[in-house]
């Protein structure tokens, strides 16, 4: 009989979620529970569509017979899910903050926000320095080195210098 349950997965619709002990896919994810390399028992991991590498790799509980793994289920799947998501959130929160950085600088015509984005082009990274007003209005944007340390210091010579773009 176990067999004919799988014959009828293989041969059923492509796009229905797979709900297997083992295998769950559902709402643009992927749970595999594998066998954990770092020690006797069981690993979950949790894959985003698309994406080559898991999300999130983590401890899976024994099943009652201690060998095997304790079987995947709808609750399991939906707190591994927001798990996961909240891993890459915060992932991108970090990555945002490493490639947007940006200060205020005081002038006699008021205060300008300088903004430093960094676009990591993997053969010529570089990065734009923009000044805006405290209307919203682009004062100036140069491009400068991806290595480019934005400071209040580094802000405030770019703008005495009549925002030339900096050297180094």
């Amino acid at each position: 009989m176990n067999d004919n349950i799988e014959h009828e997965h293989e041969g059923g619709d492509e796009n229905a979620p797979v709900q297997e002990a083992r295998l769950w896919q559902a709402n643009g994810w992927t749970a595999r529970v594998i066998k954990n390399e770092d020690d006797e028992g069981w690993a979950v991991a949790m894959y985003k569509d698309g994406e080559p590498e898991p999300a999130l790799v983590g401890p899976w509980t024994m099943g009652r017979d201690k060998k095997n793994p304790k079987p995947l289920d709808v609750n399991a799947f939906n707190t591994l899910v927001k798990t996961a998501s909240e891993v890459i959130r915060r992932h991108e929160q970090h990555l945002h903050a490493i490639l947007h950085k940006n200060t205020v600088v005081s002038t006699e015509n008021g205060d300008l926000k300088v903004t430093l984005d960094i676009v990591p082009d993997d053969d010529d990274p570089y990065a734009i320095l923009a000044a805006t007003d405290e209307m919203g209005e682009q004062v100036a944007k140069v491009r400068v080195s991806a290595g480019f340390k934005l400071t209040p210091a580094s802000a405030h010579a770019w703008v005495e210098n009549d925002f030339r773009a900096p050297r180094g």
